[in-house]
Parts: C-alpha cells; sequence; structure tokens
C-alpha cells in the first residue's frame, strides 16, 4: 500500500505543469544551442570530438573538412562510408549534432583562384548529409582584400558565391560566409550575390578587432541575413572576463530580432591556459549556456 501511495506521488509531480521559468528555459535550449569547433578543440575528424564536446556541455560540434594545403580535395575521411557511418553513430549515440560544417582550408586558399572549387563546396555539401547538417562555413580569408573593392576579383567572387548559393539553395542548406568585414559591408555583398543560399556567419572577433559595435551590426543585418555566430574573441580572456564582448546585450538584441540557432565557440581562450582545452572550452560553453538559456 505504501508503496501504491508513493507511486501515485511520483506521477501527481510528474503531471504537474511546468512553471513560466522552466518553460522559458525549454524554449531558450531550444532557440540558442551551443557548439564547439573541432579543430579548435584539436579533434578535426577525430571520433573522440563528440565525447569531448559532450564533456564540455556543448550541444554540438562544427566539424572541419579537413586540411587542404596544396591538395586537389580535402583530406576528408567521412567520404569513406564505414568512417561516416561510425560518426555519425556516435554523434546519434551521444546526442551531440553537427550543426554545421566547415571549410575551415579557405582560410588560407584563395577561393577566388581555386579552379575545382565547386567540387570541394559539393564535397562539403555531401558530408553534411550525413548529420544533417544545414549550414556551410565558409571563410574568406585566404582570398586577400583586393576583392573587397570594385574590380575584376570582385566580380569573379560575387560570381562564385551566387553559383555555390543556388547549389546550396537546391540542397536544402545555407553557406554562412565571412568576410570580416562591417554589416553595411556584408549587405551590400549579399545584395550583389542575389542569392539565398547564401547568408553571413558572423563573428565576435571581427567586430572587437575593429572596434564595431557587435550589438548594432546585428540588428542591422536581421535575422534573415545571420546564418550562424561564432560566438567568440581573440584569445586572452575567457568570455565570463571580456570586457568587450556583453553577451547578455548580445542575447537582447537576438531576442529582439527573433534569431535563432547556433553559437559555436572558436576562439576566446585564456591565455594564461593556453593549451588547456576542457578549461577554456568548459569556462566557455557554461557562460553562454548561462547567459542563453536562463531567463532573463
Amino acid at each position: 500500500m505504501q508503496s501504491f501511495r508513493l507511486f501515485r506521488i511520483i506521477i501527481f509531480i510528474a503531471l504537474l505543469p511546468l512553471s513560466n521559468n522552466q518553460v522559458q528555459g525549454k524554449k531558450n535550449h531550444t532557440r540558442y544551442q551551443v557548439a564547439v569547433c573541432d579543430w579548435m578543440v584539436l579533434k578535426r575528424q577525430k571520433l573522440g570530438e563528440f565525447s569531448l564536446a559532450k564533456q564540455l556541455g556543448a550541444d554540438g560540434v562544427e566539424l572541419d573538412m579537413g586540411p587542404l594545403g596544396k591538395r586537389v580535395m580535402f583530406d576528408n575521411k567521412l567520404r569513406d562510408p564505414e568512417q561516416a557511418r561510425q560518426f555519425k553513430n556516435m554523434s546519434d549515440s551521444l546526442l551531440v549534432k553537427v550543426p554545421s560544417v566547415a571549410l575551415s582550408g579557405f582560410f588560407a586558399q584563395n577561393f577566388i583562384t581555386r579552379n575545382n572549387y565547386l567540387e570541394l563546396v559539393s564535397d562539403c555539401f555531401t558530408t553534411m548529409k550525413i548529420f544533417g547538417s544545414k549550414v556551410a562555413f565558409l571563410p574568406l580569408g585566404g582570398s586577400g582584400n583586393d576583392w573587397k573593392k570594385a574590380g575584376a576579383e570582385h566580380d569573379s567572387i560575387v560570381c562564385r558565391l551566387h553559383g555555390v548559393g543556388e547549389m546550396a539553395r537546391k540542397a536544402g542548406v545555407v553557406v554562412g560566409i565571412r568576410t570580416a568585414e562591417s554589416a553595411e559591408f556584408d549587405i551590400r555583398l549579399l545584395k550583389e550575390v542575389d542569392s539565398k543560399g547564401i547568408k553571413i556567419y558572423y563573428n565576435f572577433q571581427d567586430a572587437a578587432d575593429q572596434h564595431r559595435d557587435i550589438c548594432k551590426e546585428l540588428q542591422l543585418l536581421g535575422k534573415k541575413r545571420i546564418a550562424q555566430i561564432h560566438a567568440s574573441n581573440t584569445d586572452s580572456v575567457n568570455l565570463e572576463h571580456d570586457p568587450e564582448i556583453n553577451l547578455r546585450s548580445v542575447r537582447n538584441i537576438l531576442d529582439k530580432i527573433g534569431w535563432s540557432g547556433w553559437l559555436v565557440i572558436e576562439r576566446s581562450r585564456d591565455v594564461s591556459h593556453i593549451k588547456d582545452v576542457k578549461y577554456n572550452y568548459g569556462n566557455n560553453v557554461k557562460y553562454i549556456k548561462k547567459v542563453f538559456t536562463q531567463s532573463n
């Protein structure tokens, strides 16, 4: 009889409605999720990236396509069906998602002069299908700065991005580009590219390095132009102690414009613990979740 009463009490508690704070917390957790870059936590295309992300408290990992350098194609082990199966199984079993796949090779390689850029992007899209990823990260840092002003290089990159964007649109995904330029520049560029498959992969570091107002830029870009966010700064201190980034103000702006998605931690390592992956990324994940998943 006593055990039956206990059972009834447990069922009654389970059926109680959630408080407003609990409901809001669940909404925020769904609205904002946190990931780490596998290449920055020293696990690029390593099966252990999922268990490490789990230990760090992250919801996912941004998986990289692998090194490029002088290779024709990325050193992408996930072209192997067995490797792909193992990675997908590990992702599923640990409930660690892959929201995005990065073409980080273009931090150094020139997107304008790379002849097989369409093949490289196609390889990325195929890898994304394994995990159901919706965003490809394309940095344009390796393309120099000449393309940012009117001329042949500018016309070339606009043409290439339009083609890639249309590929992405047909595949049901988005390519988020990182230009390191202002929101005004990015808006003009998106208008020229003229493809719904291309959006901005916003990076706090770019704005902070150039003393731009992050909140104003996010508001100017608006939710429809932002594919995803690298929510970190140049290595110096962890996010919680960074005077250049007010995450609570950032969250208020993102709430205001109605954006939702993945906040991916790339850097913001404490230089006094620069090699301690668990310390840096564990602290940053914890702080971002504190700010973004709790009700104000």
